[in-house]
């Protein structure tokens, strides 16, 4: 299986050059530019410059670096990628490395879907290529994993098993083998980062019924109670105010639930 797991890898982070030149039109159309968006809703702007990276982006609930992988996952998860190399620079100057940036792209492929990672790799490509990043920066296919915890693996086992019955025995065994086993156990990203970017990616796309499990995940790797919080406030600019808000009763639930 680590064969296996090493080439679903390879193959998110590499893509033939003729395939990146196939990607959807909204891959390739640039950024708007100050003037493009005075031109169509200057309040727009004003919001932009004031609001969103004038306040959000230095609140201290969470760190820039921790809102970079908040606003990439969101926007991978969205497949909104107009905006995808702007954050992407702003990541790499925010301390997030090219590793971590790879990672999150991978981990995101299982979470959100292969077809948004493979546009978020068409962008980082162009990214990486401009700041002169190369293979020597970016994680292994294969290599060492992290130790696996191998009680709470059992006991995640358990419920899915429980919960899936005999209907989807394929997707009972790639959860185990390709995701916990593997992807979750790969270095490049630490544990409360890929827990981070996993419960920003369920906010942004609304599936609110996978939230409890990660985000007590996310916590108990490290993420603490007033960074959840910031996190939600975060994607509600990043993901919108209704995905914001569907979270919040989980996210609350689970914090009252966590010990002090």
């Amino acid at each position: 299986m680590n064969r296996i797991a090493a080439a679903i890898v390879a193959t998110c982070l590499i893509a033939s050059p003729p395939a990146l030149g196939q990607q959807p039109p909204q891959g390739s159309r640039a950024m708007p530019n100050i003037d493009d968006i005075r031109a169509v809703a200057p309040v727009l702007e004003t919001y932009r410059q004031k609001i969103l990276l004038g306040d959000l982006w230095k609140r201290p609930g969470l760190s820039p670096r921790d809102r970079s992988l908040v606003t990439l996952a969101a926007l991978i998860a969205r497949n909104q990628t107009i905006e995808l190399a702007f954050y992407l620079d702003r990541a790499l100057d925010s301390g997030l490395t090219p590793a971590e940036i790879s990672e999150t792209i991978t981990h995101l492929a299982f979470y959100t879907g292969w077809a948004n990672a493979m546009s978020a790799v068409a962008i980082a490509k162009d990214v990486f290529a401009a700041r002169k990043i190369g293979a020597d920066q970016l994680p292994p296919a294969s290599g060492p994993r992290l130790p696996l915890d191998e009680a709470a693996e059992a006991q995640r086992a358990t419920r899915v098993a429980q919960q899936s019955g005999d209907v989807a025995p394929g997707l009972v065994q790639y959860t185990a083998d390709v995701l916990f086993r593997d992807l979750w156990l790969r270095p490049g990203l630490a544990p409360r980062d890929r827990s981070l970017v996993t419960v920003s990616a369920l906010v942004a796309t609304g599936q609110v019924a996978q939230i409890t499990y990660h985000l007590n995940r996310a916590m108990d790797n490290g993420l603490t109670k007033a960074e959840a919080g910031e996190m939600l406030a975060q994607l509600a600019f990043y993901a919108g105010w209704p995905n914001a808000f569907s979270a919040l009763p989980v996210v609350k639930d689970v914090i009252a639930q966590r010990p002090r």
